[in-house]
């Protein structure tokens, strides 16, 4: 009976049977996997085989790439046809996401999801008619580039603590301030701003989230950030010198800012972990195979059974993240408040791609030091999501306090 046992588990049929019995094809169904597939002929016709060349640049032509998904309909998957969306739901969203994992570096994923996941969902939701026919939909066909304007030079994760103002003038707004960390600042056509505009001294209602152009007078782009990773993905330093724009360029109701910003980090986090899986699970497939040829000591270095163990131990939490990501999507769909999930998740995700790189790079050894590799430039990439989103401090203050364990 053992060796009938031993026979079967290391047969072709058991091992197809438990890779057809994934996760992710329990979630999705073949319309969300259609999505997939859609995803996945431009990641291998039109990004990955351009990768190392933008990386090498510093900078990727975010215009050429947007254009092309926004021709596919994947910009705006689950915003509405209205304004050239496909009015799907976040299902659809997650699912792209998943896939876009896919992409050979960190920077081009992460500045899509800016498009997509950070600065257009509070637009697509409070916006008037008139500011999505003109922000919203051209971001959705891939015509506009957008960014997301919160962080400053001494308010990143604090988002209370901003100071940046946009003071009314008749039927106008005068903006002053500076953001700092900008993705896709360097190429936008607008950026999605919070900026203070109300009297109130309470931070959390004294806030707007503003539609801003990028070409109007009084924005300069100081610089383009240069940074460990993420190379291709360009990061800016904006000032604002009395910018001056229409009124009507507030998304929703004036004071609101603070909350419409919270919701959209409920999506910013669950893109974040949705597309640290695909990195993950190629650096754990990919150090398998580099240490089954990689030989010491007589035999190869995955003969040994710490090596064997810890990858296990990766492949498991990174189907536990999975679970949590799906989890939290149904109760997103469902109209739940998801603060708590999505921080879980943000703060499991940038620990676990920070242990999977770190743990595959010793193991590749001198190889895995270099810069020819897949593994090193995760090991640059992928330390950010610790930190930009939300720091991992910030998630476990947020877990905390809505655990009932901080006043805060």
């Amino acid at each position: 009976m053992g060796t009938l046992f031993r026979k079967f588990f290391a047969s072709k049929v058991f091992i197809n049977r438990v890779c057809l019995s994934t996760q992710s094809e329990c979630f999705y169904d073949e319309s969300h996997l259609a999505v997939q597939r859609t995803m996945n002929k431009i990641i291998e016709k039109e990004i990955n085989p351009n990768v190392d060349a933008w990386e090498s640049e510093g900078r990727y032509p975010a215009h050429e790439v947007f254009k092309i998904l926004g021709s596919a309909g994947l910009l705006g998957v689950n915003k509405p046809v209205e304004y050239g969306g496909s009015g799907l739901d976040f299902k659809y969203a997650v699912a792209l996401n998943e896939e876009m994992g896919k992409i050979a570096c960190g920077g081009v994923p992460m500045s899509i999801a800016v498009q997509t996941d950070m600065s257009t969902p509070a637009l697509s939701r409070f916006g008037s008619h008139q500011l999505k026919k003109q922000f919203l939909e051209p971001s959705i066909k891939g015509e506009f580039v957008s960014c997301l304007g919160v962080s400053e030079p001494g308010a990143g994760s604090d988002v209370a603590s901003i100071r940046t103002t946009a003071r009314r003038s008749g039927g106008d707004l005068i903006i002053n301030g500076s953001k700092m960390w900008i993705t896709n600042g360097c190429q936008a056509d607008w950026m999605c701003l919070l900026a203070n505009t109300e009297d109130s001294k309470n931070p959390h209602k004294n806030k707007s989230l503003i539609c801003l152009p990028m070409d109007t007078p009084g924005i300069t782009i100081a610089k383009k950030i240069d940074k460990l990773g993420m190379l291709c993905s360009d990061t800016a330093m904006i000032y604002l010198e009395d910018v001056k724009i229409p009124e009507s360029y507030i998304i929703g109701e004036p004071g609101k800012g603070f909350g419409y910003q919270m919701l959209q980090f409920q999506e910013e986090r669950i893109a974040a972990a949705t597309l640290c899986l695909g990195p993950i699970e190629k650096m754990i497939q990919e150090t398998i195979e580099y240490t089954k040829s990689r030989k010491a000591f007589n035999g190869s270095i995955l003969d040994n059974q710490y090596v064997q163990f810890k990858l296990a131990e990766l492949a498991t939490e990174t189907e536990l993240l999975r679970s949590g990501v799906y989890r939290t999507t149904d109760a997103f769909l469902n109209g739940q408040d998801v603060t708590m999930l999505a921080s879980m998740l943000k703060l499991k995700c940038g620990r676990l791609i920070r242990e999977t790189s770190d743990t595959c790079l010793q193991f590749w050894g001198g190889m895995g030091f270099t810069s020819s590799v897949n593994i090193s430039r995760a090991f640059r990439d992928f330390r950010l999501i610790s930190i930009g989103g939300g720091a991992d401090e910030v998630m476990l203050t947020i877990i905390s306090k809505l655990m009932g364990m901080s006043k805060k």
